[in-house]
């Protein structure tokens, strides 16, 4: 049965927010099979471009992507109502595992569940390169440009670095006991995760250190709750920056969380309201095109370095070898990402019963 554009930005990312494991790479790839390979809301070039224009302004990259493929596919509704469908998932799931770690002290055990996702996750992201290469890597230039990348991610040189020396290079020859309401004003923590929502760049992995000095330095969480806080984000699905749920309902309950929710997510939608329609403008100028091809590459190597710093976890026992092979059968035959992971998390969960 046809759907309404609309409709279907919000259903496909809403079901990608609430299946999205393993991280910002995760969720890129997933998106990419989704969008690009499943349903054709554009081609790979233009993904790229997409993901390079994501990937050089602040917030968390694969929520800025998903906002500008809601746009691409639904227009501006589809920016505010498709980016709003990606989180929400994630934000709810979070907010449920708050409620229970405000009231026992602890996150629900998931260890079974996550030691099998992971070979499943390293296999989706791995295969995202694969096809993401054959549009990005189009000459010996463009290949040394993806080794680059990834060498240099390897060698711990931060993945914005690297993206914002791309850009460089190609535009010039390439073309405590939780505080309660009381203690946290609401205004003052919306705008505290709006900061860091302006300002976070780099994978969501990078929101750890801006926690710290954020709400270490006002005292409002502890060390162990700030770990506790990006555990959560990391084990629900979609954008690790959910975390900033986690966090508000510690400090001040629902309102909290709202606001904090709010405040993390409401830069990434202004700031690809602005800049979507930029590149949509100037992505076939020479020298831009130049410097996204040569954005492109990179980004695909930097996400070829995520397979191979998570290959020793990911692939670390015999068990998970299976899993890992028979996600890559799945793939190979069809199987959709999202099917995949689900697949090999309800294997986690029943066997760490």
């Amino acid at each position: 049965m046809p759907r309404s554009p609309l409709l279907e930005t919000i259903l496909v990312l809403g079901r990608l927010g609430a299946t999205a494991f393993g991280g910002p790479a995760a969720h890129v790839a997933l998106q990419e099979a989704e969008c690009v390979g499943r349903r054709g809301w554009c081609d790979r070039r233009r993904f790229l471009d997409l993901l390079a224009a994501a990937s050089v302004i602040p917030g968390p990259t694969s929520t800025e992507l998903a906002i500008h493929l809601g746009r691409l596919r639904a227009g501006w509704p589809g920016l505010v109502l498709g980016g709003l469908a990606w989180m929400l998932p994630g934000t709810l799931m979070v907010l449920g595992l708050a409620w229970a770690y405000d009231r026992w002290g602890l996150v629900p055990a998931a260890a079974g569940m996550l030691a099998a996702v992971r070979p499943a996750v390293l296999v989706v992201i791995a295969d995202a390169v694969r096809r993401l290469a054959a549009t990005a890597v189009r000459d010996r230039l463009h290949a040394a440009w993806t080794v680059g990348g990834a060498a240099l991610a390897l060698a711990g040189v931060a993945d914005v670095g690297i993206v914002l020396g791309a850009l460089a290079v190609g535009l010039a020859f390439g073309g405590a006991a939780p505080a309660r309401l009381r203690a946290v004003p609401l205004l003052e923590l919306f705008l505290v995760f709006a900061w860091i929502g302006a300002t976070l760049l780099g994978s969501g992995y990078v929101l750890i250190s801006y926690l710290e000095r954020a709400l270490g330095g006002r005292g409002w969480l502890d060390p162990t709750q700030l770990l506790d806080a990006v555990a959560v984000g990391q084990l629900t699905p979609g954008p690790v920056s959910t975390t900033a749920t986690f966090v508000g309902y510690l400090l001040a309950g629902v309102p909290g969380a709202a606001v904090a929710t709010a405040g993390i997510f409401l830069p990434s939608f202004v700031l690809v309201a602005a800049t979507g329609p930029l590149l949509e403008r100037w992505r076939s100028h020479p020298r831009v095109r130049g410097a996204l091809d040569v954005v492109n590459a990179v980004v695909v190597g930097l996400i070829a370095a995520v397979v191979v710093r998570l290959a020793p976890q990911a692939v670390a026992t015999p068990a998970q070898v299976g899993v890992a092979v028979i996600a890559a059968l799945c793939l190979w035959r069809g199987v959709s990402s999202t099917a995949v992971l689900l697949g090999a998390a309800a294997l986690g969960a029943i066997a760490g019963r």
